[in-house]
């Protein structure tokens, strides 16, 4: 019997004011990030996305969210990369014209 290769679930990396995420944003990876990205918001300004292999509508939620916390102490937050799906749930959602969601 053939064994699928699972992909490695999403992990956060805080790099100075950058919060890189890595592997799959999908909503099994939102739901159980969440406790852990909270505390990672405090003094980041960028969401990096380089690192995200899939993105589903929760994924954008939780990108969303991040950044409307992130900005909230002022600074309008940042996103670096695009992962393959970003800009059309970006236009479905309408969350192209959210000032704390600018990106590629």
């Amino acid at each position: 019997m053939a064994h699928a290769e699972r992909e490695p679930g999403l992990s956060l990396h805080r790099d100075g004011t950058a919060l890189r995420l890595s592997g799959p944003l999908d909503r099994a990876a939102a739901i159980s990030a969440w406790p852990a990205l909270l505390p990672l918001l405090d003094g980041a300004r960028v969401l990096d996305l380089v690192g995200v292999t899939r993105l589903d509508s929760a994924g954008v939620a939780l990108l969303a969210e991040a950044a409307a916390r992130i900005s909230a102490g002022g600074v309008a937050a940042e996103l670096a990369g695009a992962p393959a799906g970003l800009a059309d749930l970006r236009a479905a959602y309408r969350l192209d014209a959210a000032p704390y969601l600018r990106g590629p």
